[in-house]
């Protein structure tokens, strides 16, 4: 076993700030050991290394990476994602959904995201009246993440695939379901999820309209190869998987700009700012700490260190995003710092498709908010979950001030 740091994930200080313990380790080695109850992970843990350990085609995802909940039989055959895929299945996959996924076509999709976004505010607690009174103990409180950072992408995925409005409440508490990652009540929202699903999918193919899965569904290439039915159905899974990436960034990115005041500031008066702060906060308090794990299909070396064949490897990525090697003052949150090169989105074949559309909806949340509510304050400490994997919030109270 090679002399590298170990890091024990079951340690509270670890649990406590799994950011900080990652870039410590980091300035020691690019490579450190994972270690819990019965398992061990290798971890890299510097920009260089991690980039390359993703783009690399001798580490490879499992169908089995994700643990997966208890859910009925007739549900498996759905589960297994694109971002569980490798080699010549994923490329196929991948091409067919690229153009859906581009750039441009998140921004077509930017005012359909913009009224949702008005919408939830709207029906934030305590804001129909302005002055009235919040979701907290009688003070007035607000907690923005069940309120607003939590079904934004729900309703954006209920929309982008046509789930009809009468619909929606039911899909709203199935993302709250899936959002807790685990449990009971995550395996029982699966089923749901996949009917509504494939409701979906047949809607698109019988009368496409100007919804994601009507894109996919018309996706056809020179060959022949389409999407099929039961991929279709799975890829609607994994955006609700993915969805939890822009709920918890947003609520992530409200409770960093609220503790940076000079940041918040700036960002308010310059809204043109938003999209490099956008990228500087999925540096800053991106959600994901540790990449979808990867197994060495070889030995490979990594920062110096040989990793043996069917070992499994992750990304650190906070220790990565604070590279002193490629960001400056690493330490510092600043909207205004171009972070192009933070891995937040990951990197290489399994690059996060969802990428530009997970941009836009925390563009579109976070401008609308700073700007319809100038007083928007932390009502107290937000409350993190203790989590080596995710940064995420359990709740982010706020009080709304005077609406804009």
């Amino acid at each position: 076993m090679a002399d590298v740091p170990e890091l024990d994930l079951t340690d509270p200080a670890l649990l406590r700030d799994p950011s900080a313990a990652y870039v410590r380790a980091a300035a020691d080695s690019p490579v450190a050991r994972l270690t819990g109850p019965g398992f061990a992970f290798w971890v890299v843990l510097r920009h260089a290394e991690g980039r390359a350990a993703l783009a690399d085609p001798r580490l490879r995802t499992r169908e089995d990476s994700y643990q997966r909940p208890d859910v009925p039989a007739d549900c498996l055959p759905y589960m297994t994602t694109m971002s569980e895929l490798n080699g010549a299945e994923h490329a196929r996959l991948r091409r067919l959904v690229a153009p859906a996924f581009a750039p441009r076509q998140a921004e077509r999709f930017r005012p359909r995201v913009e009224a949702i976004v008005d919408a939830l505010l709207d029906e934030l607690p305590g804001h129909r009246s302005d002055d009235g009174p919040g979701d907290g103990p009688g003070d007035g409180t607000v907690d923005l993440l069940a309120h607003f950072a939590r079904p934004l992408p729900m309703e954006v995925i209920c929309e982008l695939t046509g789930i009809p409005a009468a619909d929606r409440p039911r899909w709203r508490a199935w993302g709250a379901d899936v959002a807790a990652g685990h449990g009971a009540a995550f395996a029982e929202a699966i089923p749901g999820i996949l009917e509504g699903a494939k409701a979906a999918v047949a809607r698109a193919r019988a009368e496409p309209g100007d919804d994601l899965i009507s894109e996919l569904a018309r996706v056809q290439e020179e060959d022949g190869d389409r999407l099929s039915e039961a991929e279709l159905v799975t890829m609607v899974w994994q955006l609700v998987l993915a969805g939890q990436t822009p709920a918890n960034l947003i609520a992530n990115s409200v409770a960093a700009l609220h503790e940076h005041p000079d940041q918040l500031a700036a960002l308010r008066a310059d809204p043109a700012l938003m999209p490099g702060a956008v990228e500087e906060l999925m540096r800053w308090c991106g959600p994901q700490l540790l990449t979808i794990p990867r197994f060495t299909a070889e030995d490979v070396e990594i920062g110096g260190v040989t990793v043996p064949g069917g070992e499994p490897v992750t990304v650190a990525i906070p220790a990565a995003n604070r590279d002193p090697r490629v960001f400056a003052d690493p330490d510092r949150f600043d909207v205004g710092r171009d972070a192009a090169g933070q891995l937040g989105f990951a990197h290489g074949p399994h690059f996060c498709a969802g990428a530009s559309l997970a941009r836009v909806q925390t563009a579109v949340a976070l401008g609308s908010l700073l700007r319809r509510f100038p007083g928007l304050a932390l009502a107290g400490p937000p409350r993190r979950v203790p989590d080596p994997g995710t940064a995420r919030l359990l709740s982010l109270p706020v009080t709304l001030g005077t609406a804009g």
